[in-house]
């Protein structure tokens, strides 16, 4: 019975994040911040964002599913943040998804 909802929970996971991820890019245009004050951090968290999925499948299945997109936002927190380097894979694919 649990399969089932956790199922449910993950498929509307990427609905959420595309909700919050649009009104994130329209609240920031709409402030006029200019393109050079987002920098590179802007691809960063593109990198991070699209590998959503990706976490929420390796979460679910315990750390037997891991996609290609994940490896590389956990490769790039990790670049970023040196508190990173000390988290397991689960550790950040479980921070990944509650951004």
């Amino acid at each position: 019975m649990t399969r089932p909802l956790l199922l449910l929970a993950l498929l509307s996971l990427p609905l959420a994040g595309f909700a919050s991820s649009f009104a994130g890019t329209s609240a920031g245009s709409a402030t006029g911040a200019s393109s050079g004050s987002s920098g590179s951090s802007s691809g960063d968290d593109k990198v991070v964002l699209a590998a959503r999925d990706d976490a929420a499948a390796f979460v679910a299945s315990d750390g037997q599913i891991r996609g290609a997109r994940l490896q590389a936002a956990l490769v790039q927190l990790r670049e970023q943040d040196a508190a990173a380097q000390q988290q397991s894979d689960l550790q950040l694919a479980r921070a990944l998804l509650a951004r």
